[in-house]
This record gives C-alpha cells, sequence and structure tokens, in this order.
C-alpha cells in the first residue's frame, strides 16, 4: 500500500470512529431527557405512558393522603386549570405541604396518574420552579404550555432544553 492509500484509510477509520461516537452520545442524551408537563397537558393526553416525565403544579388543599405502608402518599396536583392524581413511595421532602408548587419525576400509569419516583419542593417561599409558574400563568391565561415533542430530537444538545 502506498502512503497516500495508508493515510486515506487512517483518515477514513478517525471519521468513522467520530461519527460512531457522536451517534452513540446523541442516542444517550436522547434517552436521558426529561419533558415537563402541567397537569392540563397530561388531561389533554400530550404526555407519553412510556418515558420519565416531568409535571408539576401546586398541592391541592387536604388532598394528602397517607397510605398504610406509612411512606406511600397520593395527593393532587393542580395548574389551576386542571388536577392530576400523583402517587409517591418515600420521603416527601420537609419543605413538601399543600398549597406549595412542586415537581414530580416519574412515569404515567394507565389510569392517567402519576407515579412519582421523586418529588422536589420549593426551598424558601419565594421560590417556584419555573416550569411550574410558567405552567401556571399558561392555565391562568386560558392557554396551554408548549413543548417539544418529545419523539423529536431536540436542536441543541442542553438536556434541559424544553
Amino acid at each position: 500500500m502506498t502512503p497516500r492509500k495508508q493515510r486515506m484509510v487512517f483518515v477514513g477509520v478517525i471519521l468513522a470512529g467520530v461519527t460512531l461516537a457522536t451517534v452513540l452520545a446523541l442516542t444517550a442524551i436522547g434517552r436521558n431527557i426529561m419533558y415537563f408537563y402541567s397537569p392540563s397537558q397530561i388531561n389533554a393526553g400530550e404526555a407519553p405512558d412510556d418515558i420519565i416525565i416531568r409535571v408539576g403544579g401546586l398541592v391541592v388543599d387536604n388532598s394528602v393522603q397517607r397510605i398504610d405502608d406509612g411512606l406511600t402518599v397520593e395527593f393532587t396536583l393542580t395548574d389551576t386549570k386542571e388536577e392530576i392524581d400523583v402517587r409517591y413511595t418515600g420521603i416527601l421532602p420537609d419543605l413538601f405541604r399543600e398549597g406549595q408548587g412542586i415537581v414530580a419525576i416519574g412515569r404515567l400509569n394507565g389510569e392517567g396518574a402519576v407515579i412519582a419516583d421523586e418529588v422536589l419542593a420549593k426551598h424558601d417561599e419565594n421560590y417556584m420552579p419555573p416550569e411550574v409558574a410558567e405552567a401556571l400563568e399558561a392555565a391562568k391565561q386560558g392557554g396551554q404550555m408548549t413543548l417539544p415533542n418529545p419523539h423529536e430530537k431536540p436542536t441543541s444538545g442542553n438536556p434541559y432544553d424544553t
């Protein structure tokens, strides 16, 4: 083989390796993106059942129910327009309470409720997660948040772009 052909083969192998690494990285990012949905969007059927999502809203007053096992809690979230039930097994954050903005991370069950793996609560009286504030504002104005289709590839490499 001539030196020129050897260089071309070397460059081809390098390009193939970079291409493979890029495809693997984008696939991993795509599988780990969590989209945010409001209760209105979930009730409208916009949230998929097969992926982990974030849902946020205000905990409805008098909706928190503790199940007999001591760790399972069921509560209702609202965006002031629609409501959705959430079930969480674990220790709730200390700042969790009724009327507070929270974000639950989990999957939808077949009945339209969220089975949460994690519950995040605000850290002081002035803070509300940006997604929850936007969902509440959109519900007040009678509209809905517009989010990308979870089955489309994101336009940027940032997994937190929603």
